[in-house]
């Protein structure tokens, strides 16, 4: 099961840890960012299968940064990684379309089916 996917955090030890997760599994992951504005612009470039987008991020974040690529397409699919207790902003990103959410710290079967469900 291949899949193209730009990892989006503003930490680069939770980066690191999602590549392994995901590559270990057979994903490849075509790049990374750390804000919102960087995430926009490489998958204008890149266009990756999938986005792993942290909600909290500095500049712009994980939310306005969704909006922003669901607005150049409608199609994108993008996963949420929030840490607990911020279910009110996940919510908002369901609604502005993410496919999924992942909690941190990220649990390795959990990362895997929200990958392979959102790929579909």
């Amino acid at each position: 099961m291949s899949g193209r996917i730009l990892i989006v955090d503003d930490a680069v030890f939770m980066r690191m840890k999602l590549k392994d997760i995901l590559t270990k599994n057979g994903y490849e992951v075509v790049d990374e960012a750390q804000n919102g504005q960087e995430a926009f612009e490489k998958y204008q470039a890149l266009k990756p299968d999938i986005v792993t987008m942290d909600i909290t991020m500095p500049e712009v974040d994980g939310l306005e940064a969704l909006k922003m690529i669901k607005a150049q397409d409608p199609n994108a699919k993008v996963i949420m990684c929030s840490a607990m207790g911020q279910q009110g902003m996940v919510m908002d990103a369901i609604k502005s379309g993410a496919k999924d959410f992942i909690v941190k710290p990220f649990d390795t079967d959990r990362v895997i089916n929200a990958i392979a469900k959102a790929l579909g």
